[in-house]
């Protein structure tokens, strides 16, 4: 999904023929972040739509993403999300009772509280008559928290929203075999000594083999790594190239974090253990390290590896989104316009993580805008190689035409402007709270360098994206 959101400054009203077609791009390990003040630019043009709300992103905030199987792994994921929502609470000092909706994103859910978002706004304090559900949509899920709540203010039936997103990697649910949850929900039901031995006579000690979860695609039963591995591939995007990407992506979050940039963060203290603070997963190695790991997936000779891959990570993130007439009378100087957003499919097969090449160029139009006109751009980073074929995509006039319908390229984010507060590579990647996470980066990017536009993008298992503009 892409979104576009706009700043406050100014007021407050693929198949192997790809691989012919595509050079090797070189990238540049040197991007630094900007360090000018927060400067009001000129007023380039609103996107103020006659008769809309205006909905705005009041403040947002995560707990720290760690590594899974650190610091959060003897919790359940709605402490997560009650700390993010505490988080939240603490940092806008908003009513509990003005909060008319909380909506949470997750992937793999807790069984025991399948309604994350209502388990974690009850432990936070909110209201029981506070109504509050959880959507899933692999990994951009916060970010259909974000939008169902845009949709529930433009629509009139609230003013004050709670979105965010959980996921809790070091704990998944593993389950029995099927013949063996079979055999226990028959043995439940039976009724007579003689009914349960005679279904005990079936059982057979492969029923015991456990059910993991796997990041695949249940229609190709292909791992995501994999489809990253062929997707690079298929665009000439060198192992060199991924490595680089990724140890630019772990620099700039590591300067970002020394310079106090990724002030989303709220710190939470763990139950039992000291309080965590930052981000731990930032680990700026070098690319002679990097290159002595093996292929994570396709073996011998892939080049996704660990190294130029997100990693399994805990983390929860929180929203306050409300109608701007809410909250200029509550106060409050909101952080950015969310204008506009686009949801595209493609086949989750060969073009799993194109996402953002197809929704770019859509989301733009929609909103009556060009990459020229972007200030920050802020795109989910699952793996250098997705990002980087993404990059030739969009700036291949071959590929908008062949694939696309296109008579043009929309072009490729120019890399001074795209995640140089680092990414999910280095941040982290929980996957139901990473949109959170994306959109607070590009409003507190426009505010601090006095940008306007800014255009956030995920891609997520199932061949969909989310882009939005603020």
């Amino acid at each position: 999904m892409t979104t576009i959101l706009t700043s406050t400054f100014r007021n407050l009203s693929t198949t192997s023929k790809w691989a012919l077609r595509f050079s090797v791009r070189p990238l540049s390990c040197s991007s630094q972040v900007q360090s000018a003040p927060a400067v009001q630019t000129k007023s380039k043009k609103t996107l103020a739509k006659p008769n809309l709300k205006n909905i705005v992103v009041v403040e947002g905030v995560r707990i720290p993403f760690l590594l899974s199987g650190t610091s959060y792994k003897d919790l359940m994921p709605h402490d997560l999300a009650r700390a993010a929502l505490s988080g939240l609470l603490y940092r806008t000092n908003i009513p509990k009772d003005v909060v008319d909706y909380i909506i949470f994103g997750t992937v793999i859910q807790e069984v025991k509280t399948s309604n994350v978002a209502r388990e974690a706004a009850l432990g936070a304090g909110f209201s029981d008559k506070t109504p509050a559900h959880t959507v899933t949509m692999a990994c951009i899920s916060s970010n259909q928290a974000m939008t169902t709540a845009v949709g529930l203010i433009a629509s009139g039936q609230c003013d004050v929203v709670v979105a965010g997103g959980v996921e809790l990697m070091s704990d998944v649910p593993i389950r029995h075999s099927r013949n063996m949850r079979k055999m226990m929900l028959d043995l439940n039901k039976a009724k007579t000594l003689a009914q349960r031995l005679s279904l005990l006579t079936k059982f057979r000690l492969n029923f015991l083999s456990p059910e993991l979860p796997a990041v695949a695609e249940f229609s190709t039963n292909e791992t995501m790594g994999h489809s990253a591995d062929r997707l690079a591939a298929a665009f000439a995007v060198s192992r060199m190239e991924q490595d680089k990407y990724a140890l630019r992506s772990h620099s700039l979050a590591k300067k970002a974090q020394d310079e106090g940039h990724l002030s989303d963060i709220v710190p939470f203290k763990v139950p039992g253990k000291d309080t965590v603070s930052k981000d731990n997963g930032i680990r700026p190695s070098s690319l002679e390290q990097m290159a002595k790991l093996k292929p994570a997936f396709i073996k011998p000779y892939g080049t996704v590896t660990a190294a130029n891959s997100s990693f399994l990570t805990d983390g929860a993130s929180a929203m306050l989104i409300m109608s701007e007439d809410r909250a200029l009378a509550m106060g409050y100087k909101p952080k950015a316009y969310l204008r506009d957003f686009i949801y595209v499919s493609q086949d989750p097969k060969d073009q799993l993580l194109l996402g953002p090449t197809y929704a770019t160029p859509k989301v733009l139009e929609k909103a009556g805008l060009t990459m020229n006109d972007i200030d920050a751009f802020e795109f989910h980073e699952a793996f250098s190689g997705q990002i980087l074929a993404n990059f030739k995509a969009m700036d291949s006039d071959w590929f908008a035409q062949n694939y696309m319908g296109r008579k043009t390229k929309v072009g490729a984010p120019p890399l001074e402007k795209f995640n140089i507060w680092g990414g999910s590579l280095s941040l982290g990647h929980p996957f139901g709270a990473t949109g959170c996470r994306l959109v607070m980066a590009a409003a507190n990017r426009l505010r601090k360098d006095g940008g306007q536009y800014a255009l956030v993008a995920a891609c997520a298992a199932g061949g969909q994206v989310r882009h939005c503009t603020i």
